[in-house]
């Protein structure tokens, strides 16, 4: 099957920013966009046995109320579901894209894993809808999706800017060993500017002088520079101060980077970078 770009929408301040840069890497990949929007089972009708909720002796008008309540919860999540993904996928139009839209209910990293059999990549917003089952749905789910997708996955700050300064973590394991390799293979990275930032010393540098000698080999523009400190704290100051568009990293690696993507301090990573996260598996 054709390969495609996954899209998660959820109506929150987040999803046309995912609309924009599934456009994007859509753009360069010369792929089609699947949009997804996923309904968790708290937004289905109900269709247990109300009785066990109710006090013995209670009208069977009221279990019917309850039923047609429950029924008209699920037709409304239902509806608002396909208005989401008819504005993203007029998002996506403006763009010059295709993309199919597909509502689907259950559980969302089986949803995800059913789609990836077509995919090349996985965009996310990383937050969700401010309140409501939407937010855990796309926010305390987003490490379980990382350590989940077989893909790589873009993670997306609320707003969207052109991307043309890429700054990448690089710690010399086998993770960020194929990101570079998976780079130098992809259209993505064409004519854009490439830094790549290592924590330590010698070994260090003579570890991004390989990586980004399999850049070069590709045809990319690849700088290197050694950070110093807490590689989070460094990389963040780094994005900042001389305005890279997008951080690039492996999902594990052999030094503290790990503690990036794996780990307790996943969700404040995502919190506090600004700019959008794309990362390899």
């Amino acid at each position: 099957m054709t390969d495609r770009i996954m899209a998660l929408v959820d109506g929150s301040g987040f999803s046309r920013s995912v609309c924009l840069h599934a456009a994007w890497l859509a753009q360069r990949l010369g792929l089609p966009v699947d949009l997804l929007h996923v309904l968790g089972r708290r937004e289905a009708a109900d269709r247990g046995d109300l009785s066990g909720a109710l006090q013995l002796g209670a009208r069977t008008a009221l279990l019917e109320e309850l039923a047609a309540l429950d029924a008209e919860r699920a037709r409304l999540a239902q509806a608002q579901g396909r208005a989401i993904l008819e504005d993203a996928q007029a998002i996506l139009a403006a763009e010059s894209v295709e993309a199919t839209p597909h509502l689907r209910q259950g559980d969302l990293i089986d949803t995800v894993a059913g789609f990836e059999r077509s995919g090349r990549a996985l965009v996310v917003g990383k937050r969700g809808r401010a309140a409501g089952f939407a937010s855990a749905h796309l926010g305390s789910n987003l490490e379980r999706l990382l350590r989940a997708a077989k893909v790589p996955v873009l993670i997306v700050p609320a707003d969207c800017r052109p991307v043309r300064k890429v700054l990448v973590a690089h710690d010399g394991g086998r993770s960020a060993r194929g990101a570079i390799e998976r780079m130098a293979a992809s259209p993505v990275f064409r004519g854009l500017a490439i830094t790549l930032a290592c924590a330590g010393g010698e070994e260090a540098r003579a570890t991004l002088e390989r990586a980004r000698g399999t850049l070069l080999a590709a045809g990319l523009a690849a700088e290197t520079c050694l950070l110093s400190g807490a590689p989070e704290v460094a990389l963040e100051r780094k994005i900042e101060a001389e305005g890279f568009d997008l951080l690039v990293m492996g999902a594990y690696g052999h030094s503290r980077i790990r503690t990036l993507i794996i780990g307790s301090t996943t969700t404040a990573l995502i919190r506090a970078c600004t700019v959008p996260m794309l990362v390899y598996r």
